[in-house]
This record gives structure tokens, sequence and C-alpha cells, in this order.
């Protein structure tokens, strides 16, 4: 079915859909508060960002998959940009209260509804966003990748997660492939994009575990091990993306 491409500024009904598929895209230890900061700044996606919020929708009025984005200021340099997601949202932030003109778009999540997995719609969110990004006047698409397999791997630094190949020499990876495809270069594995801590009890509450000791952890859905400190009673996780950049020359739908 014929899919259109909605800003949420459009329709602004479609909020609760970019929350549902937040729900079944991230795990739940993922939607707590991030310590960085990036709560303080996520309402406004919704609100003063809303333009750039996008969603894919169908005639039976189902949302299919959606992207969160917010233009930036960007100086071309690896170092200039953002170290985590609530950086990048004050760097637009404030961008927009100095009246400076954003050069780049960041794109800082795609989700596609769990029904309409393996049909293509992450090239075409992807495909959407460089075109939204053209037409605003931007240089380029830049995205703090998150990688679809790297939870697989926890034990594997991210640093070397990101050399890997298939035989075809494209990124092992599935959701840099399909960055790759479309042109983007890796920039720099960036460490800690959200920060996530919680008391054990939390923690067992959001990932249906128990931690009987101090340690690491792998946990499902956690690119690198979660850190427990009991004698603390906190358990913490940093969420390391990889940022990729698109130069865009002639993006099109």
């Amino acid at each position: 079915m014929p899919l259109k491409a909605y800003a949420l500024s459009e329709k602004p009904e479609l909020e609760p859909d970019f929350e549902r598929l937040a729900a079944a895209g991230w795990p739940r230890f993922l939607r707590q508060r991030d310590e960085l900061g990036c709560g303080t700044f996520w309402p406004s996606l919704f609100t003063t960002w809303a333009d750039y919020q996008t969603a894919l929708y169908d005639d039976a009025g189902r949302v299919a998959a959606v992207a969160h984005t917010v233009p930036i200021t960007w100086d071309g340099t690896p170092g200039g940009l953002p170290e985590s997601i609530a950086g990048i949202l004050e760097r637009a932030t404030e961008d927009r209260r100095a009246a400076r003109t954003p050069n780049a778009l960041a794109a800082l999540a795609a989700l596609v509804d769990p029904d309409w997995r393996e049909q293509g719609l992450s090239r075409r969110l992807l495909d959407h966003l460089r075109f939204l990004a053209e037409t605003r006047g931007h240089r380029f698409l830049v995205a703090p990748v998150r990688p679809t397999l790297k939870a697989r791997y926890p034990l594997a630094p991210m640093e070397r997660y990101v050399t890997w190949t298939t035989d075809d020499g494209e990124p092992f990876d599935p959701w840099m492939r399909v960055h790759a495809r479309l042109g983007a270069e890796v920039v720099r594995v960036v460490p800690r994009t959200l920060v996530i801590a919680g008391t054990v009890a939390r923690w067992e509450e959001w990932t249906e575990m128990t931690f009987p000791e101090s340690g690491p952890y792998v946990v499902p859905g956690a690119l690198q091990p979660v850190v427990i400190d009991r004698a603390r009673d906190e358990g913490r996780y940093e969420d390391p993306n990889v940022w990729m950049l698109h130069s865009l020359k002639g993006a099109r739908l």
C-alpha cells in the first residue's frame, strides 16, 4: 500500500504514534531519564520542532514509521558534532535562540512499526530525510546511528564493531548498511549518547533480570554491558552510537 510522508505539524493527531513506536522499538531501560539531560529538550520535538518530525502514513490511517530530526549548525569537523542526544537538542535550541542558520539536519531516531518491517521503510525514511534536509537548504544530513545488531555483540567495543564488513565489503550492521548505500560515511564513534542510571531494583524491573552481585551484565537490547554496583545500589548504562554523514548532492524522494 502506498505511503505518504507527513510532518507532525501537518497531522498533530499522530503524536501518540511516535510514542507507540518508541515503546515498540527501544528497550524499556532506554526510555528512562537520561543523566545527560535529553528529557529537558525532548518534549520540544513535538512543539518547536514539529515541522521536522516525520511520519509515514497509509490511506487506512496507519502510521508505519516515524523519524525524529532537528536542524543544527555544524562546522564540518568530527569534533564539532555533539557528544550526546541532549547535546544535539541543546545545539538546535541555542541555534534557534541565536537566529543562526542551520546547515545540517540531525536525525535522532528512525522507528518502524514491527508489522511493517522487512519492507524497506528504513531506506524510505532516510530518502525522505535527505530530501527534507536538501529542500530546507541544509548541506548535510548527520545521524548518531544506533546499530541494530550491536546488541548481539555487547562485548565488542563499538570502535571495532563499526569496522566489521560483509564479504561484499559493506558494513556488517544492517542499519549502517542502509546509510552507507545512500553514500553516508562513518565520522566517529560517540561513546555516551545517553546515560541511564537507576537503583538495582529499578534495573531488575526494567530488564526482568536479577543482578545478584556487582559487575558488568549483558542485558537484552544493550549495546554494551550494564554495570551494577550493589554497594552503591546503582546500575549504570552508557549507550554508544556512531556518527554517520550524508553529504547532500541532489537527494530525491
